[in-house]
């Protein structure tokens, strides 16, 4: 066990865990990531790998898989651990200062922690009506990995944010019939995003039933209708439709985060301006975190990632500086 410490771990495999998985390597620590889900990249490759990210610096539009990919290079290059599929159930204080990772596939040792997390597990809000349960996975779904997927599809989309409407316009140049419904008639996404629906809606590219919500889901083995019904009139609709893609958000659940000890201010870690939480040796960044002027952007987790960081690697070694400089001038780099 002691030979398998590392001096930082990583907890989350996504934008930031990644960024700080790269800044921690390049300050010359071990590291180790650790990530509840089967590979890294987190939501970008878990929810919306064929989305455009257009607010990440240097990148005018990026894919969200195409960043992950670079993310990962980018953290690989000192090699970390890494250890995917697993469950980070305790935290446990040592009598020698580091702290014990109690997993679900093992335990691991580390100098310093930084939790990256984003919203913690995230459970895909979803519709309450005959049908769903039964039929997703088959037919209903509630993210979208491979567009091509879905070509020559009868697509139902619910819902009015920025998820909804991307994917809308997205797939509409893939399905041979697309229906947006959404229970209000004003749209919770960029300005742009709606203008592009109102003109392929003007092309007829793309059905739009505002004020309509699902009543029922039909099918035997896979999706096969729906019934829509006008939430002013109570009027209803049956179409037949081969996908129904649920847009609805995801409700944060921090899950076994929250019994680790750590003051949680509205489901998020509450840190201070090192990015320390109020456990010795634990840092955290991202989504997950919460502070006065608090931002959740991807960019904002990258310059938390680096705060706790470096702060993580002054802990480990007080001899280290808090500032390291800048990376051009960095031997690791030459």
């Amino acid at each position: 066990m002691t030979e398998d410490i590392r001096d930082i771990t990583i907890i989350g495999g996504g934008p930031t865990g990644l960024f700080a998985a790269f800044y921690a390597g390049m300050r010359g620590t071990s590291v180790r990531i650790v990530d509840s889900l089967p590979e890294l990249g987190g939501q970008l490759t878990a929810l919306y790998p064929e989305k455009f990210i257009f607010d990440v610096g240097g990148f005018p539009k990026v894919r969200a898989k195409e960043l992950a990919m670079d993310l990962v290079s980018q953290a690989m290059q000192f090699e970390p651990s890494v250890e995917l599929d697993q469950e980070v159930r305790e935290v446990v204080d040592q009598e020698d200062g580091t702290l014990r990772l109690v997993c679900s596939g093992g335990d691991y040792l580390t100098r310093a922690l930084v939790i990256a997390g984003g919203k913690g597990a995230f459970e895909p809000r979803k519709l309450d009506v005959p049908g769903y349960d039964e039929l997703l996975g088959r037919g209903v779904h509630y993210a979208v990995k491979k567009p091509e997927d879905f070509q020559g599809k009868r697509i139902l989309v619910v819902g009015g944010g920025d998820s909804a409407l991307d994917w809308t316009l997205i797939l509409k140049d893939h399905a041979e019939r697309l229906v947006l419904a959404h229970r209000r008639d004003a749209f919770r996404a960029h300005e742009k995003s709606v203008s592009d629906l109102m003109a392929a809606e003007e092309a007829g590219e793309v059905e739009i039933r505002t004020f309509h919500e699902v009543a029922e889901i039909h099918g035997a083995d896979r999706v096969e209708g729906v019934t829509l019904f006008d939430n002013r009139t109570d009027d209803r609709t049956k179409m037949e439709i081969d996908v129904i893609l649920t847009f609805l958000g995801f409700k944060p659940d921090l899950g076994p985060i929250q019994r680790w000890g750590l003051v949680v201010r509205k489901n998020r870690l509450l840190v201070n301006h090192l990015m320390e939480t109020n456990r010795r040796g634990v840092y955290a960044a991202g989504d997950i975190v919460d502070y006065e002027g608090k931002l959740d952007l991807i960019v904002s987790g990258f310059s938390e990632a680096a705060i706790a960081v470096n702060n993580a690697v002054h802990h480990v070694n007080p001899n280290a500086r808090v500032n390291p400089g800048h990376s051009t001038n960095m031997k690791v780099f030459k």
